[in-house]
């Protein structure tokens, strides 16, 4: 299973997501490759915020091994769900696809907790140390969805 976790700049919530369903998966021993991406290139290289890094940390997960980087045209391809965090990362990618098959792939992530409601993980850039918490639970919840939805 290959899953891509993409918001705006990759550097607060699909860091998050990326750092909990990789976590998730390599103690179950999946195999799965998981990765993350932002619509914009504004962070690339960069870590992940120092408030993503501290959150996961306290959870006792490491993100550090991240670097923040654009979405790619070849992303499309490569990834069998690209999972998104709210209603413009939803347009920005299904943009770059090139078939229905691509659009299919595209999906909001909070749908796996409560389907069809397009529910937005709110961005917590710029905000407190309790914003990323509370996007940590959301997304904690989605992954623990994902792993039991995609698990083989």
């Amino acid at each position: 299973m290959k899953v891509l976790m993409v918001c705006l700049g990759n550097i607060c919530r699909s860091p998050i997501a990326h750092g909990l369903l990789q976590h998730k998966a390599d103690k179950l021993g999946l195999g799965w490759e998981v990765d993350s991406a932002g619509t914009s290139d504004w962070h690339e290289g960069e870590l992940p915020h120092e408030r993503s890094i501290k959150v996961m940390k306290s959870f006792g997960i490491d993100i550090t091994y991240q670097r923040s980087r654009p979405l790619r045209r070849k992303d499309m391809e490569h990834y069998d769900v690209i999972y998104v965090m709210d209603a413009t990362n939803y347009q920005n990618v299904t943009d770059m696809a090139k078939s229905e098959a691509e659009i299919a792939k595209v999906k909001y992530i909070m749908n796996e907790v409560e389907p069809e409601q397009n529910q937005p993980v709110p961005d917590p850039w710029g905000l407190t140390e309790q914003h990323y918490i509370d996007v940590y639970r959301m997304l904690d919840e989605a992954t623990d969805k994902v792993i039991e939805k995609y698990r083989k």
